[in-house]
């Protein structure tokens, strides 16, 4: 088995994930950073969860530390850009965790903080600027950041830029980095024009991919609750309620109605946070920050605020709302079951999302389990641990730590939970259960 010293990175590099407690790579790993450790350029298509970040932080990290130079101000020599200011943090956070132990510099660019702070970082130079493309474009008007010294440029999330409508600014953005530069790009989906985007950027890319397209994580439990409109809310607040549950995202399809619910679940005692593009930086990182730290059972989240969401041991992923594109449910389940663990997908149907549904088992592949609920009571129909194609999910046995990724294993008597990473000074609600968390995708 494949090693991440008999990978060749930098000594300071195999120091910090020695510290962070990491010795094998993910197959996204093993397969993406040779070639990119090699100067190729690279198509990575791989779900979120399973250690995609460092696929391309540490290869990039390796090159900056050997051939060491100081960037020229308001310049950056790596661009990542990521679709969500989530996202966006958790890929700085990253790199600077891994470069730790070197003298990398590292600065981040999203909307919804003031421009002063991201100036002055970049006004001396920088080796990795992560941005946002709305972002950065705006800098880029300003003159307060140049990217003709780019040498990497990493597209992250590719398909979710194409859902919020971002490939038009990216163009714009790639036709002001140089010509020659390495080039790469990630995306869980590959669509027709995904397709045509990493045609015009990568040139004789090699490939790195880890999971069959559009199918779901193998080691989530799913079902369906086929419920009433009107008793939703109160099917949820029972789910919540469970002891299994111990920290749990709560998809709805809009901003307002992430906000109602959280008021609802909030109001009958379930320690509850609110995340979605109407909420500031500041509201987005104190409700993430305390999720993390077991301070809030339930994240209710859009889909756009969700994306670039990490946080360990998420037990149980809600769709208390079906998504309109199929596509989002694989990346909503994907919040749990992160790189080896277990977790659970429980959806919450109603008459009129019954179309939606079939449309999510066709893309899966997949006939999700269901049953039917009232408030405060269930009929079972059936049960179903799934992955991509209708197959069973692995058992919930320990496995050995991946790395930058995390553990698996399942709760005792019970369905198959995620676990902490590590142990950390944050402990959750219920139980006293530790909870930890580390800065992978």
């Amino acid at each position: 088995m494949t090693q991440f010293i008999d990978l060749g990175l930098a000594g300071s590099l195999l120091s910090a994930l020695k510290t962070e407690g990491y010795e094998t790579p993910t197959p996204i790993q093993a397969q993406a950073i040779p070639p990119v450790m090699a100067g190729r350029d690279l198509m990575g298509v791989a779900q979120t969860g399973t250690g995609k970040t460092a696929a391309f932080a540490l290869p990039i990290l390796d090159r900056l530390i050997r051939q060491s130079r100081r960037p020229a101000p308001r310049a950056c020599r790596v661009l990542v850009l990521a679709p969500t200011r989530e996202l966006a943090q958790q890929i700085g956070e990253s790199f600077r965790t891994y470069g730790a132990r070197s003298k990398i510099s590292v600065a981040v660019f999203v909307g919804g903080v003031k421009y002063g702070a991201q100036i002055k970082g970049v006004a001396g130079g920088v080796d990795v600027l992560v941005a946002t493309p709305g972002r950065l474009l705006d800098h880029l008007g300003q003159r307060t950041v140049r990217l003709d010294e780019v040498e990497v440029f990493v597209l992250d999330e590719a398909d979710q830029m194409l859902d919020l409508g971002f490939l038009e600014p990216i163009r714009k953005v790639v036709r002001a980095l140089p010509k020659a530069r390495q080039n790469l790009f990630f995306s869980a989906t590959m669509p027709k024009q995904i397709a045509t985007l990493a045609g015009e950027i990568l040139s004789d890319p090699a490939e790195a991919r880890v999971a069959p397209q559009a199918t779901t994580v193998e080691r989530v439990t799913q079902r369906v609750i086929h419920v009433d409109a009107a008793t939703k809310k109160d099917v949820l607040l029972d789910l919540l309620s469970e002891r299994d549950v111990s920290r749990a995202i709560v998809f709805t399809r809009t901003k307002r109605g992430a906000d109602r619910l959280t008021k609802f679940v909030s109001d009958a005692g379930v320690d509850a946070a609110a995340i979605h593009g109407d909420k500031s930086q500041g509201q987005r990182e104190r409700a993430l920050a305390a999720f993390k730290a077991g301070r809030v059972t339930a994240l209710i989240a859009t889909d756009i605020a969700a994306r670039g969401i990490d946080v360990d041991a998420i037990s149980h992923v809600f769709n208390y709302e079906l998504p309109n594109v199929p596509e989002a449910y694989v990346h909503r389940i994907g919040r749990t079951a992160r790189a080896g663990a277990e977790g659970v997908a429980v959806t919450l149907c109603d008459p009129a999302e019954v179309s939606l549904l079939r449309d999510i088992e066709k893309l899966t592949r997949l006939s999700i389990p269901a049953e039917s609920r009232r408030a405060n009571g269930a009929m079972p129909v059936a049960e179903h641990r799934g992955g991509g194609g209708g197959g069973d999910a692995r058992s919930g046995k320990s496995r050995r730590r991946r790395g930058p990724g995390k553990p698996g294993g399942a709760k005792a008597g019970g369905a198959p939970v995620a676990r902490p990473q590590a142990p950390s000074k944050n402990h959750g609600r219920r139980g006293g259960q530790r909870q930890g968390w580390a800065p992978t995708p």
